[in-house]
């Protein structure tokens, strides 16, 4: 039920921890450290029996994306995806993964980009993977029935958490989902860790977890984990899943900090209303990592995907877009925005 997201985790010790406590899945990415993690995560586990745990990761290479409209652009290249997976397999220190993960998932047309697809299922013919996962951060109803339908994904992986204005559509289409045979991981449950990016609130990390394990079709969960004490916080939920009054107390929004929230919803309700016509979601994306997880690197891959000219919203005397929870937009660009001064040395 309570897996081990590993994307800010940098100790190898950490990892054999959570294997000796009974954890079973490690969920990483290429997009991890530059590949980095993933090298951490198999080294760790090399001395494990490989039926003792399950590995999870997805990449990047030879995927182009337009992360406006959801749709990979015909750059997408799944010759040379497939070659990223066997360089992630590599790193791994395996000879296949458990599940391999396709991110990006949105509008129903992207989630049937035929290349793709046949190139998840040549993999898994091949062996080079056992299971199939589509993760989604967007549109979480249309791409996870659009993953059910396509015959050929085991797993969904969508956003889902308290604060998500769309939960209830998301808990219809992930019965959907059961209902055709698939699995359920749970992504960003810790809607953003804290309430505030000065890190004075932190949100009930026990309770927004409890939140998402009340879905009886979350089959389990990969909240990150950073040290020991947060490895035990989400060991020790097994004991009592229950959400008490005080939980659901916690899970509302403290008062006086609706414009300074972490976690964005993903709407898109921000991208007509933008006369620059900035990719705000994935903008938003990368200021709930940098701020929330604290993970710069990520961050700025994520930023990056972006393509934010260095003046945007200079170009505008007054911000036109009003977001859909209260956040403010042009502040929070440009506190993100200046990330990219950073030399990627120091934080990759």
């Amino acid at each position: 039920v309570i897996s081990m997201g590993t994307g800010n985790c940098n100790t190898p010790g950490l990892i054999k921890e959570a294997h000796k406590q009974g954890v079973k899945l490690f969920a990483t990415h290429q997009a991890y450290n530059n590949g980095n993690n993933e090298k951490m995560v198999g080294e760790a586990l090399s001395d494990m029996p490989r039926d003792s745990y399950m590995i999870m990761t997805g990449t990047n290479g030879g995927l182009s994306i337009d992360n406006r409209t959801g749709m990979f652009k015909k750059e997408t290249n799944a010759e040379k995806y497939m070659k990223a997976v066997d360089a992630s397999i590599q790193r791994l220190q395996v000879d296949s993964l458990d599940i391999l993960n396709l991110g990006y998932g949105a509008t129903r047309e992207s989630v049937f980009y035929e290349p793709l697809l046949m190139a998840m299922e040549t993999m898994k013919k091949q062996g080079r993977t056992k299971y199939l996962c589509l993760a989604t951060h967007k549109l979480e109803p249309e791409a996870v029935r659009a993953a059910a339908d396509t015959g050929i994904y085991d797993i969904v992986m969508p956003a889902y958490n308290f604060k998500k204005e769309n939960r209830e559509e998301i808990a219809e289409a992930l019965q959907y989902a059961v209902d055709k045979g698939l699995g359920i991981i749970s992504m960003k449950t810790m809607a953003g860790a804290y309430w505030d990016k000065e890190k004075s609130n932190p949100i009930n990390g026990v309770a927004a977890l409890k939140w998402v394990l009340k879905n009886e079709n979350i089959h389990t969960t990969v909240p990150d984990c950073a040290n020991y004490d947060q490895l035990y916080m989400d060991l020790d939920i097994m004991a009592d899943m229950d959400l008490s009054e005080q939980d659901k107390n916690d899970l509302q929004r403290p008062e006086g900090l609706a414009d300074s929230g972490l976690y964005c919803e993903q709407c898109g309700e921000c991208l007509a209303r933008c006369s620059e016509g900035l990719d705000i979601p994935t903008l938003m994306r990368s200021y709930m990592y940098a701020y929330g997880y604290s993970n710069l690197g990520l961050a700025r891959k994520t930023f990056d995907g972006a393509c934010i000219a260095s003046d945007a919203c200079m170009n505008c005397p007054e911000c036109t877009v009003q977001c859909s929870v209260g956040f403010n937009v042009r502040e929070k660009i440009a506190d993100i925005s200046r990330i990219r001064y950073i030399p990627e040395d120091m934080i990759s």
